[in-house]
This record gives C-alpha cells, structure tokens and sequence, in this order.
C-alpha cells in the first residue's frame, strides 16, 4: 500500500475559517486563533503575538477588504516542532493593498492611518501581501518564537 510522505518542515496543524465581514466576523476570528493556538500546544509568546496579528489583519479585512455579500478567510499554519506560525487572511478586495503609514513629519506627529501595519511590523517576522484570484488578496505574516 502507497502512503503519502509528509514533507519536511510543512505545517503540523493549519486551521482555515470562514468569516463574516463584519466586527464581530473579525472578533471571532482574534478568538478561534487564540483557541486553536492553545489547543495545539503553540507557546504562550507566540500565541499573544499571534493574537494581535490576526486582530489587526482581520480588522483591516473588515475595514478596507470588505465586498457586500463576500466573506474573509483566516488561516493557521502551526509548526509547532519550530515555534513558527504562518497566519493568512484573505479578503475579496484585490484592488486596495495594506501599506504602512509613511514615517512622520515631527516631534508628535502620529498618522492619521497605518498604525496598525507598524503594529504587525513589529510582532512578526516577516509580512507581504499577495494576489488571490479571481480578485481578492491575502496578507501573509510568519511569527517565529526563539
């Protein structure tokens, strides 16, 4: 009997939830994250980290990714051997990408938006934002703990 092998390094355990584009769409999706973290033995840094990533990205979905009648999508990839974790949400929205407020004028100054992407800056290791047909785009950040 053939058995697939699993590739080296590929996620132990992806979790992928559709959501309403709504507050409580993206509320939902900040608890399901920190939900299936925790169940899945993820540690406590990387699960708070985590927690903030996917607020701020399913907030943004919500806000800026919204179409009528569409849905956005969260996915977890956890290697939890590495301490790594891949979060994706995707919305329909493939017309308007994420981008970081411009550094500020002054002493004081505070943009008026994109404190949210320095917020995503900050936490992971790396974030991108890529094409999902047929017109959508899903922002990619990867979280390593070590």
């Amino acid at each position: 009997m053939n058995h697939a092998t699993p590739q080296v390094g590929a996620p132990v355990g992806t979790f992928t939830q559709l959501l309403s584009s709504t507050r409580r769409g993206a509320r939902l999706s900040r608890l399901l994250a920190v939900t299936e973290l925790r169940s899945r033995g993820a540690s406590h840094d990387l699960t708070e980290r985590a927690e903030l990533v996917v607020a701020e990205l399913a907030a943004n979905a919500v806000l800026h990714g919204r179409v009528p009648g569409r849905r956005f999508r969260l996915t977890l990839a956890l290697d939890p051997a590495a301490d790594r974790l891949r979060v994706e949400v995707t919305d329909a929205r493939g017309d308007l990408w994420p981008r970081p407020a411009p550094a500020e004028d002054g002493p004081g100054a505070l943009p008026l938006g994109g404190r949210g992407l320095a917020l995503v800056t900050a936490l992971t290791d790396h974030w991108d934002c890529v094409p999902h047909p047929p017109g959508g785009k899903t922002v990619r950040a990867v979280l390593v703990c070590g």
